[in-house]
Order: C-alpha cells, then structure tokens, then sequence
C-alpha cells in the first residue's frame, strides 16, 4: 500500500510543479476528499467500482500539489520586483563558490521594511578581502533582483531550470560594500550544525594534513567539497567513484552496518533490539548534524533510519515498503527533492540493492570465503551500477566501464576509512589528535586518491559523449526492469516482453537518426570575445569562428544533443547563403559588403561602422550581435535598430538564434 501511495504522491508532485495549482486549492479538494474518504471506507463495496481507492489516489495527489504549491509559494509586497529594493535576506544554504563569487541560497523575510516571503540565489562578487557568510546570518541588501536567465547557447546547461525545481526564480548580484549585517540573528538547528562543521574543519586544518587529503577528508566525511582540486574531483568522476566525494547513501548505509555491529551487545539486554534501534538511529542523526545538515545528508540519513527499522522487525519482505515509506515521508515535508539528480540517483541505487542484489546471490554462492567477499561487492556495485546507469547517462552522458575496479579496490576499506575518519574529527576536535594517526590518515587517503587517479588515466574505458534523451530513460528502466525479471525466472512471455522493449529502443535510435539525417540549420551561439557559428548537416557538423580555442562547452554540448558524428573546423567566412537568404558578417575591419541584398547582418568583433549608413546601403530584414562587441557599442546599435524598426536580437540577452532552413 505504502508503494501505491508513495507512486500516487510523486505524481501529485510533478502535476503541481509543472500545471502550478494554487495551494489553496488543493487544500479546498483535501478537505473535500477526507469526508467522502471517511464515508466510502465504511461502505466499500466487495466488487465493482475501486472508490475507496480512487480517492485515496486524489487526496494523495492533492497532497503532494498542495506540498509543492506551499514550497513554491511568495508573497512580496506590491513592487517591480527588477527595481533596486532594500531586502532584508536570512542565509538558509552555502552553495560552492565560482571563480568569480559566492553564492548562497537565502529566505526573503523583509523588502523596503515589509514583511516579504519567498527565496532567491545571492551572488556576491568575489575579492580578496571579501566575508563568507554563513547560514543563519541575517544581512540587508540595497540592491535590484533579476530573473535567472535561461540558457544562452543550445542544449547548454540550464541553470534556470535548475533552480526553478528547487523553488528559485530570482537573483541578487551584488558585493561586499552593498550589504549590513543584522543584529541578533535567529540561530537555527541547521545554523547550528552549519557552524560546528566549519569549526571542525578548522580544527582539521590545524593539523598536518596533505592540502588535496584533507578536500577529501572533508567531502569524504563532512560532505563540503569546495576544498578539492578540479583535477582530483575528475579523478573521482572519470573512475565512476565520484559518489564517494559526497556523504550519501553509500556512507550513511556502511555507517549503518559499522552502528549495527559495534551496537549489537545490547541485543542481549530486555527489549535490547528496540534500544539498539534507537541508539542507531539517534548515531546516524548526530553524524548528520556534524556534517552540516546539508540536504544530502538529511535525506540520506532519512533513508537509512527507515532501513534501520526495517533491519529491527527483520522482514526482508518489507525492505520495499520501509523504502517506499521514506520516500513518502521525504517528499511530504520536501516536495522539490524528487526532482534532484542526488535523490533520484540515491533511490535508484537502493532499490536496485535491495532488488536485485538478492538474486544475484542466489545466482551463485561460492564456496571460498575471499571469493565469495569479492562476488558480494561485485554484486553490490553491479546492483546500484543498474539501477543508476539510465539515469547517470541521462544527466552526464557518459560511463566509466572500469567502476567495478574502482570500487573493488576502495569501497572494501571505505568502512575503514569512515570509522578511522569519525575517529580524527572526535580527536580533533577535542585536541587530542596524535601526529601518527595524522600521517597514518593521511596517507591512507594519499593512496586512495592514487588509485582513483590511476583508474581515471585509463581513458580507453572512460565511454564520453553518449547521447541519452528521456525518452532512452524510460526505456532504459523498461529494459532493465524486464532483464531482471526475465533472468530470475525464464519464460516465453517474460522474454517477448524483454525484446519488445529491446526494439522499441532500436526503433527510437533509427527514428532519432532519420530525423538527424533531414536536418540543416545554421546557429549563431553566444561567446565573450569570440564568434562561433555551428553549421549542421545531418550528422555533420562544420563549425565557422574566429577564434578555434575559444569555444569551452558549446561545440561538446551540442554534438552530444545533436547525435553529430563528424566536426570541421574552419575560419569565419563574411558572408552565408541560407537557402534563398544571405547573411553578412561584418567584422572589426568594418567593410561593407560589395553586394546591396541581404536578409541578415551579424556585427562582430565590434566594428566601428556608422549603421544608419549601413542599413539604408543593404536594407537587411534583422540585425544580429554576439558576445564579441563592446556592450556599449551593442547598446547604440539596438537604439539605431529600433529607430529604424529593424529588428535586433543580441545574443548575450535572448541566447542563440537559429537560421533554419532558410527561414527565421
């Protein structure tokens, strides 16, 4: 039942978000539901119509739109939002700072002194004797908030997006000099926790840790990862172990087991399984505060102390229900967490443990003791690799095939390192820590990283750029939900269903491909300082700009979307036909073009050009700019465009534009 109504809420929850019920009416369809809820339960008749079932269905999926409505909610006072206000903002969360600045999630409590609700993104610029803030801290900030920008180049990260499914439309740019700190600010529980998790890190540093070991010290055990290296942070992601460097569900669930054992004596005292419990569980959340109670870990915590339970009624049966349970219990009070790569990865895992983990050693129980330790973690990893993989192509297109050595050669002391780890922050801590447990530690995750590192080297099994579309998702789990099935038990039916699924794959990869095979377009991107222009044929793709090393994602991301097989190189030419339309390019030497007919003119490289005198000599139907201009240059150009009603489109504040077939 717990399944039904965990399915039922999560529907609920993408229903909301996406059609944006107001909150009050789902409260109104709740209070409506529980009395013909009440009514229908005592009258439930034996056959016909499910009514009972079918509202329990609404009033959970009211449920889980009224939780989305709640979290979604703002009031501010009756303002252009985009004006420059004094906002009165409460620190909730640290994200990792850029190379240009910090960035934290805040609560709106106040704007021009009245009481305002709602959250936003604060930027502040980074320099060298700039404060990081912390959580809970209370500021005032003059300044104006803008929406977040969608992506401005094709298939690029969106960021917009992102923060739009964690309740986030808006943001503050600002710096140190535009922001006052309150006075006697309210101190949270999760302050708190944010606060003694700075001060341990400090004392960490007191000691004479390496500075790459001790990024990994504290991703590996108190979940902040700004102080590790991006060349070690690859290492980790090219080896498939990069869910080592955050406390998740692979930590918090070998930390279980490590409570389950040391807690195990007290089994023997009356009523020492409920104790024991309860001991664990109430571990698991002091470990959670002392990393910080980030949303990670709580969730991963939250997780493991409904496993916890059922490991105390010991009910194998029930394992999906407990899961199912705090799936429930996470997104009544978290509604946002089901669209979050980090949850949905985390449950996938377990689930595929709990499922298939099972039946692998069914499969085969060897005899030897060693042998049967290294199939268990090779089942293990293969388990949670299944469950996760659609999803990891999903959002980062590509799989390390070396991740069963990596964790063959890692997660077999992770327990180790996470009990040795808890031991250095207690010692720490109190000052007591030994200078021989320091470089026994130490070294202990100089090796880790060492291997780690050598894995990641073997490129020849690092599979990038696999393209993944949603559609694949689905089918993927259909696929992979059928092979389990048909392996643990072999039948006609159970296999006809695997290799409908196997085709209905094929199928979409053929349609996907016509459809790469009929398409031409050509894209102006936006880049600083640089021109690019993507020029797709089918699958190929021949890239023009005027500087080739200068191109970061744009050309990557789009490929992979895009499903292109083969890029060219080439310099940026002054002039394109589009099928019956033509398009100059004018660059910084500012010539103008020899012929008098074009549709299009993109300015580049900020040419000093009188434009009223170009536009009356050629007449084009638009005029484009990139992020190669002078911003003040763009702004005279689209003042002389709109006297002139020829329309402008600025890449750097509407994102590409697509010459398609021809056509706008």
């Amino acid at each position: 039942m717990s399944i039904k109504l965990t399915l039922w809420l999560m529907l609920g929850i993408v229903f909301g978000f996406y059609v944006e019920i107001a909150p009050l009416l789902s409260l109104v369809l709740i209070v409506v539901l529980l009395p013909i809820l009440y009514v229908v339960g005592k009258k439930q008749p034996r056959e016909g119509i499910p009514y009972f079932e079918i509202a329990t269905a609404l009033l959970v999926m009211s449920l889980g739109t009224f939780s989305v409505g709640l979290t979604t909610y703002k009031t501010y006072p009756k303002f252009d939002i985009e004006e420059e206000h004094t906002w009165k903002l409460n620190v909730r969360e640290v994200l990792k700072p850029n190379d240009f600045s910090h960035q934290y999630v805040v609560d709106v409590l106040a704007v021009d002194n009245e009481k305002a609700f709602g959250n936003l993104v604060l930027n502040l610029s980074k320099d060298p004797t700039s404060v990081s803030l912390r959580v809970d801290d209370e500021l005032y900030v003059m300044d104006q908030a803008e929406a977040i920008r969608p992506p401005l180049n094709p298939h690029q990260f969106d960021y917009q997006t992102y923060l739009q499914k964690q309740g986030i439309l808006h943001q503050i740019k600002s710096d140190d000099k535009s922001i006052l700190f309150a006075e006697c600010a309210t101190k949270t529980l999760v302050g708190r926790a944010f606060n003694f998790r700075e001060h341990i890190i400090s004392k960490l540093k007191a000691y004479d840790f390496g500075t790459e070991e001790l990024g990994v010290v504290e991703a590996l055990l108190l979940g902040k990862r700004d102080d590790i290296s991006e060349s070690t942070y690859n290492n980790y992601v090219n080896a498939g172990a990069v869910h080592m460097l955050a406390v998740s569900g692979l930590h918090v669930g070998i930390l279980l087991l490590i409570l389950q054992f040391i807690c195990s004596p007290l089994e023997r005292l009356p009523k020492g399984k409920t104790l024991k419990t309860l001991l664990v569980i109430f571990l698991l959340w002091s470990y959670a505060f002392i990393a910080g109670l980030s949303p990670s870990i709580v969730r991963a915590v939250t997780m493991f102390s409904f496993l916890a339970y059922a490991m105390h009624l010991n009910r194998p049966t029930n394992s999906f229900n407990i899961i199912a349970l705090s799936i429930l219990f996470i997104l009544l009070v978290k509604p946002l967490f089901l669209f979050q790569v980090g949850f949905q990865m985390s449950y996938a895992a377990v689930i595929a443990i709990v499922w298939i983990y099972p039946k692998l050693q069914r499969f085969w129980f060897p005899d030897n003791f060693l042998v049967r330790k290294v199939w268990q973690l090779l089942s293990v990893s293969a388990s949670a690799q299944l469950g996760v993989l659609p999803i990891s192509l999903f959002y980062f297109h590509q799989f390390p095939a070396l991740f069963f050595v990596s964790n063959l050669l890692v997660i077999p002391f992770l327990g180790l390192i996470l009990g040795l780890g808890i031991l250095v922050i207690v010692l720490a801590t109190l000052n007591l820590l030994p200078s021989f447990l320091v470089s026994s530690f130490n070294s202990i995750i100089y090796v880790m990283n060492s291997v780690i590192g050598w894995v990641a080297k073997q490129e020849g099994f690092l599979i990038k750029n696999i393209p993944f579309d949603s559609v694949q998702l689905l089918l993927g789990y259909f696929i992979a939900f059928a092979l389990v099935i048909f392996l643990s038990k072999t039948s006609k039916r159970k296999l006809l269903v695997l290799f409908g699924g196997l085709v209905l794959f094929q199928s979409w990869l053929i349609w996907k491909s016509f459809q790469v095979s009929s398409t031409e377009k050509l894209i102006l991107t936006h880049r600083s300082r640089n021109t690019i222009l993507l020029h797709q044929t089918g699958p190929n793709l021949v890239v023009y700009a005027n500087d080739t090393t200068n191109l970061g994602s744009i050309v990557n991301d789009f490929s992979v979307a895009e499903r292109i097989q083969h890029i060219k190189l080439k310099p940026l030419q002054n002039s394109y036909k589009l099928g019956i339309k033509k398009l100059y390019v004018m660059d910084s030497l500012g010539l103008f073009p020899l012929e008098k007919e074009y549709d299009y003119v993109l300015l580049t490289q900020s040419p000093k050009v009188n434009l009223e005198r170009l536009l009356a000599s050629i007449q084009p139907k638009m005029v484009l700019a990139d992020g190669s201009n002078y911003p003040s240059y763009v702004k005279r150009w689209e003042q002389t465009c709109a006297e002139k009603a020829i329309p402008f489109h600025h890449t750097g504040e509407k994102g590409f534009y697509v010459f398609e077939n021809g056509t706008d």
